[in-house]
């Protein structure tokens, strides 16, 4: 196998292209937020093809969404009014916390053997007591292997006697030609869907037996989320599809406890793995926010997920 990485600069970002040269795949990550910009193979052409919303675009669009693939945590979603308490503290923070702000530090590369991988790190001495008050740190993993694109993330909790807990997630969004023209076909089993009407759970929730094939919802609804518990999905792997260009993911979500569907309306729709939920209306504390997860005093966390991007003929 053949990778190279490469770094780059460009409108003041820090860049890592990490490329799969015998298979074509590549992804670009912006050190600012430990975002994924691109993903992307090559066509029978020979030109890059991208997977994400505005793959590879750094500019601000006039309207609608600005980002790619937009890494959540250590809460993800809203606080209600921009705040909570978490151990009787108060934590402050906008959408989807505080790591997509963060520069994180490139903690190591590869390219060696049959993958390769970008690690990013975030420490405690990169945010406030504000933004989150514990000695919790998190490495973020991007590995290119078998045509596909695996995730993994990584707390330690260094508290020596104290239980952390965390919410995160990863946010990307996938390219359409249009806003009607992606399909998302979803696996069959069990989902528990929260109703968020004005972005915080209601607390009303409805569990859908669904056979299997193209998701159950309306494309009206993508504006509002529909965020889903996988309660008994035992094949978890979900695969959107933009027929006119051709353009296929399958996303394996093994061990993900919930996602979450939405679009503005855009040419794309974003599928998101999640390990915790948005606040309620009734906020609760963050240590008893809805999906939150543990980590025991010294203790880690790891969670993953992959994407495999695939071209087709077109329709």
């Amino acid at each position: 196998m053949k990778f190279s990485h490469t770094e780059e600069k460009r409108d003041d970002r820090d860049l890592d292209v990490l490329i799969d040269e015998e298979n074509g795949l590549r992804i670009i990550v912006s050190r600012l937020g430990a975002e994924l910009i691109s993903l992307a193979r090559i066509n029978d052409a020979g030109k890059w093809t991208g997977f994400l919303y505005r793959d590879d675009d750094l500019s601000t669009p006039s309207q609608g969404w600005a980002n790619h693939a937009t890494v959540m945590g250590y809460y993800l979603h809203r606080l209600k009014n921009g705040r909570s308490l978490y151990r009787g503290r108060e934590i402050i923070g906008g959408n989807h916390g505080f790591l997509r702000s963060k520069n994180w530090h490139l903690a190591g590369s590869s390219t060696e053997g049959t993958g390769a991988s970008l690690t990013y790190q975030i420490t405690p001495d990169d945010f406030s007591s504000t933004e989150y008050s514990l000695n919790v740190s998190v490495d973020l993993t991007y590995s290119l292997e078998a045509h596909k694109l695996s995730v993994l993330f990584e707390f330690r909790n260094h508290e020596p006697d104290l239980t952390a807990h965390v919410a995160f997630g990863l946010h990307p969004g996938f390219a359409a030609t249009s806003f009607g023209s992606f399909r998302l076909q979803m696996p069959r089993g069990c989902y528990r869907r929260y109703f968020s009407p004005s972005n915080f759970l209601s607390g009303e929730t409805r569990d859908i037996e669904f056979a299997g094939g193209e998701m159950p919802f309306p494309k009206n609804e993508l504006p509002g989320s529909v965020i889903l518990e996988l309660v008994d999905v035992a094949r978890r792997k979900f695969s959107y599809v933009d027929p006119p260009s051709g353009r296929w993911v399958t996303l394996d979500l093994t061990g993900v406890p919930y996602v979450t569907l939405w679009s503005d309306g855009g040419p794309f729709l974003c599928v998101e793995p999640c390990w915790g939920l948005t606040d309620h209306h009734e906020q609760r504390a963050f240590e008893n926010k809805q999906g939150i997860q543990t980590i025991p005093p010294r203790g880690e966390l790891r969670a993953s997920f992959s994407m495999a991007p695939q071209l087709a003929s077109a329709d």
